[in-house]
């Protein structure tokens, strides 16, 4: 049975040097620990708030929708927490 050939490989060639590398900037994301930490806890005292006062605060007139809201500003503190680098 005859052997098959062996194929040469390429040499390696590095890339061009005349392109540098860039230097990425981030941005200033100091407010987002803040703003996120704040979002959670206004959301968490919200609900306790509710359940502490039987429904009466923080605004009566919403009832058991004080819950969603409470758990809306939970969810604005983990969307918030997505801009952290």
């Amino acid at each position: 049975m005859p052997k098959s050939r062996i194929r040469k490989k390429a040499d390696y060639t590095p890339p061009p040097a005349s392109k540098q590398a860039t230097n990425v900037k981030l941005t200033n994301r100091g407010w987002v620990a803040p703003v996120m930490l704040a979002m959670f806890l206004i959301g968490l005292a919200w609900i306790v708030v509710f359940y502490v006062s039987n429904g009466s605060l923080p605004i009566d007139a919403l009832g058991n929708w004080n819950i969603v809201v409470g758990f809306g500003f939970i969810a604005a503190g983990f969307a918030v927490s997505t801009q952290w680098k």
